[in-house]
């Protein structure tokens, strides 16, 4: 999706005529439009899904902030994107999809291994990681498709942690895409339910592998720790650590290579923002936080309506869904003294990028350290940067995301490789 600020009340467009729910106008568009013109005059706003699942949305950043902490009020086990409005077929048995106490079950077994202070030791590591990724392109220079070298950095950060064998690091970020975007022509493979076929397949491969390893040789790892959890008085079964191997994989690939993109964008466009970087890389903490803010990777989280709730005036009863737009949260004015403008420096910055409340992301911690190195070895390797052909958007109401971004890098000169005689 583009990074625009709302268009002037004079043409901005009727509220008849806002879908939040088209794909299309997340690859082709900006919903910032909207989302403004809905936070001002409609901050619960109903609509229907493409397959007709009525659904409510909340857009003011105090909304999505009350429902995503409400887990008593609002379920996840339904389904937490609106591509499952109907249900997801996993509801409740994966840590993203459940309600507590089974969320906790899981959660903090594993929260230890992406904690902060977790993720800070593990640092060095990451710094390697990134370094084997990004090194040699970055030296080297010319024209590189920046989006597509970003979707391996996940890997480089909690690839370890999950227990992934490194033969595999650019293998599942490929498929964990086309399965949350199995229609974008660009992770396409066929016909959308064939290519989340073909994802699914290869995915679940690849962890029943690595679950027949861990079992045999345990680590320090989240399959290894979700082998051995108390999942309510009972081991978890086969399947259960299937799925949630395969949630914890989706969560990391399918957001923060998107910031990391998204990022690299705004820095490109912004070369002054650049050069204030280079000279005061202690801005780089704050360039990370912005660019989460900036970027939020998760458009939307669902929750379905479990007991009478009043949400922005309106009382919703059980069964309704309720769509929080985290992206229209990070806009709102009300929060974010001018919320269109990428300013480093910002302070305070409470973004919303990771969510809140119990539901919070558990990967964000290992998020923060990876976008700061990978910032780190720009500022150590680049001199410049710019955009070099079109930017692509990835067709997804859910995942804010960059399929194609070619950068003309230009390294620092004592980088550069030497010229041929």
């Amino acid at each position: 999706m583009r990074m625009t600020g709302p268009p002037d009340d004079e043409h901005a467009d009727p509220l008849s005529g806002i879908d939040l729910g088209d794909p299309d106008r997340y690859a082709s568009g900006a919903q910032h439009g909207a989302w403004h013109r809905l936070r001002r005059d409609a901050p619960l706003w109903r609509q229907e899904t493409g397959d007709g699942f009525p659904f409510w949305s909340v857009t003011r950043y105090r909304d999505v902030a009350a429902v995503l902490m409400d887990d008593k009020s609002f379920s996840s086990a339904h389904g937490t994107i609106l591509a499952v409005a109907g249900g997801d077929s996993a509801g409740g048995r994966t840590i993203n999809l459940m309600d507590q106490p089974r969320h906790a079950d899981v959660r903090l077994p594993t929260m230890r291994l992406m904690s902060t202070h977790a993720s800070r030791q593990r640092t060095g590591q990451v710094r390697a990681n990134v370094r084997r990724l990004v090194a040699a392109t970055f030296d080297a220079g010319g024209v590189v498709d920046i989006a597509r070298l970003m979707l391996n950095l996940p890997m480089t950060a909690v690839g370890e942690t999950i227990g992934l064998p490194v033969e595999v690091w650019d293998e599942v970020p490929r498929w964990a895409m086309a399965g949350v975007a199995p229609d974008d022509p660009h992770y396409a493979d066929g016909p959308a339910a064939e290519t989340l076929k073909k994802a699914h397949h290869r995915l679940i491969a690849i962890f029943s592998d690595l679950i027949r390893q861990k079992q045999a040789t345990p680590g320090d790892d989240v399959v290894s720790v979700l082998l051995k959890l108390d999942f309510g008085g009972r081991p978890m079964d086969h399947r259960e650590v299937l799925l949630n191997c395969y949630s914890f994989a989706m969560g990391a690939v399918t957001t923060t290579a998107h910031v990391a993109s998204h990022l690299v964008l705004a820095l490109a466009e912004r070369p002054d923002v650049w050069r204030d970087l280079r000279e005061n890389p202690d801005l780089v903490a704050g360039l990370v936080e912005e660019g989460l803010r900036w970027a939020s990777p998760t458009n939307h989280l669902l929750r379905r309506v479990v007991k009478p709730v009043d949400v922005a005036g309106t009382r919703l009863e059980p069964g309704e869904l309720v769509a929080a737009w985290v992206a229209s949260a990070n806009r709102d004015d009300a929060v974010f003294a001018r919320p269109y403008e990428f300013d480093p420096r910002r302070s305070p910055n409470p973004h919303l990028a990771f969510g809140v409340g119990a539901h919070r992301c558990i990967g964000g911690p290992p998020a923060q350290v990876v976008l700061g190195v990978l910032i780190e070895e720009m500022i150590a390797r680049l001199e410049s940067f710019e955009v070099a052909g079109p930017v692509t958007h990835l067709r997804s109401n859910f995942i804010n995301g960059i399929t194609s971004l070619p950068m003309e890098l230009r390294p620092v000169p004592a980088r550069r490789p030497a010229a041929i005689a």
